[in-house]
């Protein structure tokens, strides 16, 4: 095993202890880069990468700081300076960013190494990482490259669970970090929001949106929180709120109370992850957990992709007017400003892309705002109402982060549909409400992996992973990645 298939923990305690260089650790991680087949990279940024990885071999390692000389990823819809960064979108092919976004800053000072910009569904809308200007970014499980990792943030997902690196920034705005999570048997985590700052993120729907990202334990995610988190004068929405030392472990499962609501759990039919479920339901109870089973309205629980659709296409449509050809975008020419953003819109755009701005602009239009936007934002506040009442009575609310494993590229579809399946949409009413929620993995079907996700009350994010690092220990999959698995057929 190399240590770059260690846990940044791991990798940390390693060039403490003069057993690696960074310089060789970098070159290892863009090696596999390159090396990778599922389309994950945007760019790889194998020269800059390198060139700060001399200059950390030259320095001490710091023993207080988990994150130097640690190589990692970012998702494409991070600014970043003087580095082209376009979403995954060819209406924004050639842009390059005048600053970078809060959290690269945070990382650089800690001397993290970004090795590159990963793909992502168009501007970070869709699940399935299927609509990014690149084309299909595959799951590394399956090297028959028939199984999707889903997304947005499916290149994130990638890069660390193919261990090119040992974690990866993503963003959350319906479960587009913990969904791929499940598919990519990873730990996915998005904090509350506004405990990390927003600001270079481009805004998809921003009373939605995340700052959220993967690793392949749950002490790495403290590690992470402890750097990003914090108020940023560059984002008002940035919380003032104190931040924690996360990687504290002090909170057990003895005591804890875990909801399972009843509705989603009978959503799902798929008897090995239900039956993998209720395993661990089983050992939290050995542990001392408590175990309350809850009711939540079916009615709520399938008015949330619909709902979701609407106030995330309306807050789309409305932050990416300015993707016109002008003042962002590549000119396709027209005699007049209407001629220029037309041809623009309708070239740079892929079909997804357009559909959630028709969405968006007709739940916008004066004459339909009561009965599509502003109801839609009514059912929001009755869904995060019922979701804050369980988490009173609860501490945690768990339940399978999806209804299977990965599907198959050609049973998947990013286009809406009349049915509304609870277990593949529940996971945004975390972004609905702002609650930290993390998914992790639970098991395998078929050498495919999935996970279990874990939501808890806002800013209870320490609770939360101490709790979560003993669920690890009764999964027994920390650190899992493809380096790491053996296949059922070995």
């Amino acid at each position: 095993m190399s240590i770059l298939d260690l846990t940044i923990k791991e990798i940390h305690e390693a060039l403490v202890n003069k057993e690696i260089k960074v310089s060789d650790l970098v070159k290892e991680s863009l090696e596999r880069a390159k090396n990778n087949k599922d389309n994950a990279f945007e760019i790889i940024l194998e020269e800059e990468a390198l060139k700060k990885a001399y200059e950390l071999d030259k320095l001490e390692v710091e023993k207080d700081n988990y994150l130097f000389g640690i190589p990692f990823a970012l998702k494409d819809n991070f600014s970043t300076k003087d580095i082209e960064t376009t979403a995954s979108s060819n209406i924004l092919n050639g842009y390059i960013p005048l600053f970078n976004a809060t959290v690269v800053n945070k990382l650089l000072d800690k001397k993290a190494i970004l090795i590159g910009k990963t793909t992502l569904d168009e501007l970070a809308m869709g699940g399935t990482g299927t609509s990014g200007h690149k084309g299909i970014t595959f799951n590394p499980y399956d090297k028959t490259h028939t199984h999707l990792i889903g997304g947005s943030s499916s290149g994130s997902a990638v890069s660390v669970s193919d261990a090119i690196t040992p974690f990866s920034i993503g963003s959350d705005t319906g479960d587009s970090v913990r969904k791929p999570a499940s598919n990519a048997g990873l730990v996915g985590f998005k904090p509350t929001w506004g405990r990390i700052s927003r600001f270079g993120l481009f805004p998809f729907a921003p009373s939605l949106d995340h700052v959220a990202y993967f690793t392949r334990s749950s002490f790495d995610a403290a590690i992470l929180l402890n750097t990003l988190a914090g108020r940023d004068e560059h984002d008002s929405t940035s919380s003032f709120k104190e931040v924690e030392d996360y990687t504290h472990f002090d909170e057990k499962i003895k005591g804890k109370t875990f909801a399972l609501i009843k509705e989603i759990n009978e959503s799902i039919k798929d008897e090995v992850l239900t039956n993998k479920f209720n395993e661990l339901i089983n050992k939290i109870k050995e542990k001392g957990g408590i175990i309350k089973e809850v009711n939540f309205d079916t009615k709520l629980l399938n008015a949330i992709y619909p709902s979701y659709i609407v106030i995330s296409s309306s807050e789309a449509t409305s932050n990416n007017a300015n993707l016109d050809g002008i003042k962002f975008g590549p000119n396709y020419g027209g005699n007049t400003y209407q001629e220029v953003m037309f041809n623009a819109r309708t070239n740079g755009f892929s079909n997804l892309i357009k559909r959630r701005f028709v969405i968006g602009s007709y739940s916008l239009m004066r004459e339909n705002q009561q009965e599509t936007f502003l109801r839609a934002q009514k059912v929001r506040r009755l869904i995060v109402n019922r979701l804050n009442e369980i988490l009173e009575e609860c501490d945690f609310v768990i339940a399978l982060a999806s209804p299977s494993v990965a599907p198959k590229i050609n049973e998947s579809s990013d286009k809406l549909s009349e049915t509304y399946l609870i277990a593949d949409n529940y996971l945004a009413m975390a972004n609905f409400g702002g609650e930290p929620s993390i998914t992790i993995p639970l098991g395998f079907k078929d050498d495919l992996p999935f996970g279990v996700n874990i939501t808890s009350k806002i800013f209870s994010e320490r609770k939360l992973l101490s709790v979560v690092s003993e669920i690890e220990e009764l999964t027994g999959l920390r650190n899992l990645s493809t380096k790491t698995y053996k296949r059922e057929d070995k």
